[in-house]
């Protein structure tokens, strides 16, 4: 048997006494949080813009080598799990499991979550208005294909408030079902099943690598693998996590048409969350139908000097050929400066409705 070197059992050693005192610590800090839990005496544990403190102090403070994401996923976690020693969170999320909207509750809340899989945005927000979710995440728009019409739709009529985002970068897998017969492969695929806005992520590969199959536009990606599965001549689009879930086997990785492809998701919860110091507030608004409502409407933003990162509108369902202005901001709505400024558009618009300040997304 071969001797190790000195050396290597020296800095063995030191791991092994690195890991002794972060269990040390990890130990203190979850007893710490059940007192925190105790002393909040049934309020929901989840607290987004303390959470996200947390994030940017240490990402701030990182020296590597570990990366910004990597530091922001391992707290997160822990985080999780020290809140679900003081209550169990509930999250509704669009499933059913495998599909990338539960990366993002995951990316949010961490894996110490009760995830509720529902068949629809609908549902999502339903789940939180009756108290069967403490919060939804759902997804608002995509880098590629532009907004999520539904979840704009509801916000405007719910009573939810947007507590939170999550920014998950979307890699496309193709995958199928492989045996001996049909090894993993483009050849024979007829058929290509994806959620429509995956489809449409990914048309520009489908056309140069498989032109002539079928693509068929099922209601999420993870109901497209299920049939891949039973099928020998289709395929999916989805995540990594829904092949390992239908046993599916991938053929191509990354097939997004756009590299930077991302998918923008809100958390909503019954209130909105408390200033961070880095936040964002999204409102919607419905002007008159006068010459130049819109820029008059807007320049209070520009006066004020607070930028404006999201302007999308929307045909309001009260009336046929007007529309809704749905917003984002950076700052809090608490922000002085902003709340006037609010004040301002309120008075020019036909109508506002401020659908929550929450902390701004890091990556």
């Amino acid at each position: 048997m071969n001797e190790q070197p000195e050396d290597l059992i020296t800095l063995r050693a030191r791991i092994d006494g690195i890991d002794d005192a972060i269990l040390k610590l990890l130990s203190e800090r979850a007893g710490i949080a059940q007192q925190v839990g105790r002393a909040k005496k049934g309020e929901i544990i989840y607290r987004p813009e303390r959470e996200a403190q947390i994030v940017q102090r240490l990402r701030a403070a990182n020296p590597g080598p570990l990366s910004g994401d990597t530091i922001e996923r391992l707290i997160r976690e822990i985080m999780s799990a020290c809140r679900a020693l003081e209550q169990t969170t509930r999250v509704a999320y669009l499933g059913p499991a495998g599909t990338f909207t539960q990366q993002a509750v995951h990316k949010q809340f961490g894996h110490e979550v009760d995830a509720l899989a529902e068949a629809s945005i609908d549902a999502c927000f339903h789940a939180v208005e009756t108290g069967r979710a403490d919060f939804a995440v759902v997804p608002v728009e995509n880098s590629t294909e532009g907004a999520i019409s539904r979840t704009l739709d509801l916000i405007v009529s719910s009573p939810l408030k947007i507590c939170g985002e999550v920014m998950l970068p979307i890699h496309q897998m193709l995958m199928r079902a492989e045996s001996a017969a049909n090894p993993a492969g483009l050849d024979g695929i007829q058929r290509v099943y994806g959620h429509a806005q995956s489809l449409a992520q990914c048309q520009q590969w489908l056309t140069r690598h498989l032109p002539k199959a079928e693509r068929i536009s099922v209601v999420s990606n993870s109901d497209g693998a299920r049939r891949a599965a039973a099928e020998p001549d289709a395929a999916t689009l989805g995540s990594e996590a829904a092949a390992e879930i239908y046993g599916l086997a991938v053929v191509a990785a990354r097939v997004e048409d756009e590299a930077s492809n991302t998918t923008r998701f809100l958390v909503l919860g019954v209130t909105d969350a408390a200033p961070s110091g880095r936040d964002k507030t999204s409102l919607v608004v419905g002007v008159r139908n006068q010459p130049g409502a819109v820029v008059k409407l807007l320049q209070p933003l520009a006066e004020a000097g607070i930028s404006m990162s999201k302007l999308e509108s929307r045909p309001a369902r009260s009336s046929n050929w007007e529309y809704l202005f749905f917003i984002v901001c950076e700052s809090h709505r608490q922000d002085p400066q902003l709340a006037t400024v609010l004040a301002e558009i309120e008075a020019r618009a036909a109508f506002l409705k401020i659908l929550g300040s929450y902390p701004a997304a890091l990556s």
